[in-house]
């Protein structure tokens, strides 16, 4: 399909049309990189890299560590109570 075509499409939609289109067409995007072949397929991205930066001021890395821990633990506890 010409992108002009699916262009003129999407001008002839309302606009909150136009935002679920959009929101579809992420979702496509998304959905074919996990099938995309080539060289990185299957290894690892450190595009999350520094996304924490902004914590290392307030928390220490054990500090982190043991949050995480307390969240897992109330997640399991969470998960537990619902199979009950």
């Amino acid at each position: 399909m010409e992108t002009n075509v699916i262009k003129s499409k999407l001008d002839e939609l309302p606009e909150d049309l136009k935002k679920e289109a959009f929101d579809y067409i992420e979702f496509l995007l998304q959905k074919y990189e996990k099938y995309k072949t080539g060289p990185t397929k299957g290894k690892f991205k450190f595009d999350w890299e520094g996304g924490l930066s902004d914590l290392k001021e307030k928390y220490t890395s054990v500090e982190l560590q043991h949050k995480a821990m307390d969240i897992e633990i109330k997640l399991n506890a969470l998960i537990q109570n619902q199979k009950t």
